[in-house]
């Protein structure tokens, strides 16, 4: 089921009304990243508010989450003694079905959910249509049950939740951001098509009935097998399971290998058509005819979700500004939920997440379709906007302030000030609590566009000071001893030089008297006069804890804090504990750096922060000065084997996709600059872990308009630059034919110009014909899916064909270990998959 965006409150307004001494507490299972950590924050502080108990689970991958639903949602289930509950599943859930992994689907029960009711909140993309259109409490969609039931379910139409539902029966329910309303009307339709549709006997088959057509004797002596048949031979046809039993949806998370990800066996849209709508003009066709049309019907819905689940990763809006447009719909909005939204919503671009899935943020040029538009451009902005709006209604400034805070006013203006603003920061980390020149050079921003990895980029970044007027030695101190001048007017002396290299987009313009000219600005909030942190600093901070671990504190205030917590040491505790054990300790600690009046624990984790990002601009530096990234023919591949942070990045996903970001928008900026704007391609990066003999492996998109492979863009190029010499030599023959014409005409006095409109209209037909092709390029980028993230599709499909062992247990599916051993055979297979939808 779905709860439409404007009913958003809807289910929170009756779990206050509900809630009694002797209800669970409410249980929130949520994801190691900082957008979900948000949101919990927000949630949490709501249910504090209301009195309402509840626990919090951090669960970092699929194998947790089964876990999760055998250690703590079973007891809650009523066919187990429990009294139902609810349970909040925050960047958690969205791709595959809930309630087969959370173990909620009783086979022996006829009260399905078992009185458990599932919310899930999560921006990944596809989702899986059992959780959105299934997922009712008194029927599991394509299972053995009466479809007649699904009418009878108050509150429900067709999955969509209305005003009159009533909480307490369980069901999985997630939360429409817009997108389900919007955008999947088909996949509505054909789901619940497929799941009205009566069965069909196993031997059905096209082929069958032509056999029959041929030869009605081999027809009859075949006997055909019922689905009740099939039961008795589950143990001698293992291979089916998948078709035998639809129900059976489980997810493997076994620890050596994970087979292929459940894919939802749900239905999706295609206009309404019976199969007993056309009739013979005698009477009702044969059933013969009337399952052959029913089959038709069946693939044609099947299609239609198939082509669905095959979009690619994407992601939309952020679970922490839909948990504040809840909390903005009890009225209960203020700076402090505020805060936690915009750190959520700027943590994505860090982590990579854009709307055409895991990847770089250069994009090309916005297409003219608002799925392929860059994550900055569509919902981004939107939401983006929202939240200024919301800034400037919570913080009015006063009367004889301006309404924004100048880059270099690194003073507050009195020491109670809590406010938030916004501040056309330019595109550094780190500023305000490193030295300019670290903050520059660890920009991956900067990085990429100057080229910093090597010599030759270094002396570019010292160039560019040089013409700024800032000595080395001024921009190497601490932001906070730099001379107070030079603070005022960074952003004047940036926007002067920045265009000269390239780097248009350093700071945003806009003088910020209107609210027009304030796009692009980023979050600024102090605490009094005890810290002053952007929202791009905590989101780099919140990262650097859940990716590295908490720092090490000598002291009680963040001047004195130090990092002592190098890869070395970080392996050493890592090999006693289980991976996801000892991510726990790391989620409270980020859980606590984010609370409201105490930043003590963000200034402590700034060494941890520039920990990480030195470890990136390290090995990043490494790959591309060595030139260890090679070019195989759908993607790019890099491997980190050896270096001081081997282990950092073979141990933490989140790090792993940070350098793998960092390197593929070096390497995207350097294509671009060689071959033009639409000519990036996605990058593999795999880490090595000698202990677990292991490798990380992540695969991130290119941008927009790069899901061609090498050898395909190749012949796309020799072929625009013989169609450009054909067009030329065409046009010089043509010249010289027209000239020759108006010379003979000459000579003979006629003024016929008959053949010159033939020569036009031929010339227009090759015009046509060339405007026909681009139309059908732009037609092709127009494409539902186009620039999407497919590598955790690609990964699954060289997993059945290679017998790879792969272990697939990250929320982001295109994030996967292989064994060291067959790491060769994996990456040849994957070469010859489409990584990038097209």
């Amino acid at each position: 089921m779905y709860l439409p965006r404007p009913l958003i409150s809807h289910l929170y307004t009756n779990l206050v009304r509900s809630h009694h001494p002797l209800s669970p507490p409410v249980l929130l299972l949520v994801a190691l990243e900082p957008d979900s950590l948000c949101a919990c924050r927000i949630l949490t502080s709501l249910l504090k508010r209301d009195y309402i108990p509840h626990k919090i689970q951090p669960v970092s991958g699929y194998a947790d989450l089964s876990k999760a639903g055998e250690e703590l949602v079973r007891p809650m289930k009523t066919t187990e003694g429990g009294g139902g509950g609810v349970v909040i599943c925050l960047g958690v859930g969205a791709l595959v079905d809930l309630g087969a992994i959370l173990g909620l689907e009783d086979e022996d029960s006829p009260e399905s959910m078992c009185g458990v009711e599932v919310w899930v909140l999560d921006a990944r993309r596809p989702w899986n249509l059992s959780n959105v259109f299934g997922g009712q409490p008194t029927e599991s969609p394509l299972g053995e049950v009466d479809v007649n039931t699904r009418h009878r379910h108050p509150g429900v139409d067709k999955g969509c939740i209305q005003k009159s539902y009533k909480s307490g029966k369980g069901g999985v329910i997630v939360f429409d951001d817009g997108d389900i309303m919007s955008e999947l009307d088909a996949e509505r339709h054909a789901y619940y098509e497929l799941v009205e549709m009566p069965e069909i006997e196993e031997n059905d088959s096209d082929e069958e009935d032509d056999e029959e057509e041929d030869s009605q004797d081999t027809s009859s002596s075949r006997k055909r097998k019922s689905w009740s048949d099939r039961e008795n031979e589950d143990d001698e046809s293992d291979g089916n399971e998948d078709e035998e039993r639809p129900r059976q949806r489980r997810r493997s998370n076994s620890g050596s290998s994970i087979a292929s990800t459940p894919r939802s066996k749900t239905p999706s849209s295609s206009q309404p058509t019976s199969p007993m709508s056309k009739e013979q003009p005698g009477g009702p066709p044969p059933a013969k005819q009337l399952r052959k049309r029913l089959r038709k019907l069946r693939h044609r819905h099947e299609l239609v979700l198939e082509e669905y689940r095959n979009l690619g990763t994407s992601y939309s809006e952020p679970v922490s500004t839909l948990a504040y447009s809840l909390a903005a719909d009890l009225g209960r909005e203020d700076n402090d939920i505020l805060w936690l939204a915009i750190i959520g919503t700027t943590s994505l671009e860090l982590s990579g997440h854009t709307s055409t899935g895991l990847g770089t943020s250069t994009t090309t040029p916005a297409l003219p379709h608002e799925h392929h538009k860059s994550w900055r451009s569509t919902r981004s902005s939107q939401t983006y906007a929202l939240l200024r709006d919301e800034v400037r209604r919570l913080n009015p400034p006063p009367a004889d302030q301006s309404p924004s805070i100048s880059p270099g006013a690194g003073a507050t203006s009195s020491p109670s000030d809590t406010s938030i603003r916004l501040s056309p920061d330019p595109r550094f980390l780190l500023l305000r609590h490193w030295s300019l020149y670290d903050s520059m050079l660890h920009s991956p921003y900067l990085a990429s566009r100057l080229h910093v990895w090597n010599e030759s980029g270094i002396k570019r970044l010292h160039k560019l000071l040089a013409k700024m007027g800032v000595s080395l030695s001024q921009c190497k101190q601490t932001y906070t001893h730099m001379d107070m001048d030079l603070k005022k007017t960074l952003r004047e002396r940036l926007l002067k030089y920045a265009a000269v290299y390239g780097l248009n987009d350093l700071i945003p313009s806009g003088s910020g008297r209107a609210t027009y000219e304030q796009e692009g600005w980023g979050f600024i909030r102090s605490w009094g006069w005890k810290a002053q942190l952007s929202a791009v600093d905590v989101g780099v901070i919140l990262a650097a804890i859940l990716d590295v671990g908490p720092s090490q504190v000598s002291g009680t205030t963040g001047a004195s804090a130090t990092y002592n917590g190098s890869s070395q040491a970080i392996a050493a505790t890592e090999e006693v504990l289980d991976r996801s054990e000892a991510l726990l300790p790391r989620f409270f600690a980020a859980y606590d750096a984010l609370a409201p009046n105490h930043p003590n624990h963000l200034l402590a984790s700034i060494p941890a922060a520039q920990h990480l990002l030195r470890s990136i601009l390290r090995a990043g530096s490494s790959l591309l000065v060595k030139h260890q990234i090679r070019h195989l023919r759908a993607f790019r591949m890099g491997v980190v084997k050896d270096g001081p942070d081997l282990a950092l990045f073979a141990n933490s996903p989140g790090a792993l996709v940070k350098l793998a970001l960092w390197v593929g928008e070096a390497v995207a900026v350097n294509e671009r600059e060689k071959k033009g704007p639409d000519s990036a391609t996605p990058l593999v990066l795999a880490a090595l872990d000698e202990a677990r003999g292991t490798y990380m492996v992540v695969g991130t998109g290119g941008g927009i308009g790069s899901g061609e492979d090498l050898e395909a863009r190749k012949e796309k190029a020799e072929r625009k630059a013989k169609k450009e010499a054909d067009r030329a030599q065409k046009r010089k023959i043509r010249d010289e034919k027209k000239a020759a014409r108006a010379a003979q005409r000459e000579l003979n006095g006629d003024d016929s110009d008959l053949e010159d409109d033939t020569e036009s209209e031929s010339e227009a037909d090759s015009d046509s014909s060339s405007d026909e092709e681009d139309e059908a390029e732009l037609a092709k980028k127009r494409k539902r899916g186009y620039g999407h993230n497919r590598f955790g599709i690609a990964f699954q499909e060289v997993v059945e064909e290679t017998n790879a062992r792969v272990k697939i247990d990250s929320f982001d599916h295109c994030i996967v270990e292989v064994k060291k051993e067959d790491l060769g055979g994996f990456l040849e297979g994957l070469s010859l998959k489409a990584v990038v939808g097209r």
